[in-house]
């Protein structure tokens, strides 16, 4: 029922790591409701997929949050539209966002000191405030 997944021109997410199931959906959907089943949900196993390295599998399971099994498999579910086909279509799409969002290496980041200068600043403002704020207090007769 599912064909290749392409991610991008070089990367494809081939079928036999996707597995398609369909349930009756809630919400409108006229006569027919109680007899389509219109809602689909798309599982994705990350294992399955030779490209896909720790790295960005521990990425794909982290943004996919709570829509992951026990497997490590990934569920995403669409049930917005009338018609099974264009659920599956908007499921395959979530999934494809979600893989190239994964895809992406987050920088790491260099930990840098300030400058004496930034340091000699910061101190120049925090005694001019203290000074502002003591000017406010009362004055008492002596």
């Amino acid at each position: 029922m599912s064909d290749d997944l392409p991610i991008s021109k070089s990367r494809v997410i081939p079928a036999q790591a996707l597995e398609v199931k369909t349930s009756r959906a809630s919400g409108p959907g006229g006569q027919h409701v109680n007899r389509t089943e219109t809602k689909v949900q798309l599982t994705f196993d990350p294992r399955a997929v030779p490209w896909v390295d720790a790295g960005t599998r521990l990425r794909i399971i982290a943004l996919a949050g709570r829509n992951v099994d026990s497997d490590g498999r990934v569920l995403v579910m669409s049930q917005e539209q009338r018609a099974q086909s264009q659920n599956l279509e908007r499921a395959r799409e979530k999934l494809r966002e979600l893989v190239t969002k994964a895809l992406v290496r987050p920088k790491r980041r260099v930990a840098t000191k300030p400058s004496k200068a930034q340091k000699a600043r910061r101190v120049d403002d925090k005694k001019l405030r203290a000074k502002t704020k003591a000017s406010r207090t009362r004055v008492r007769d002596d």
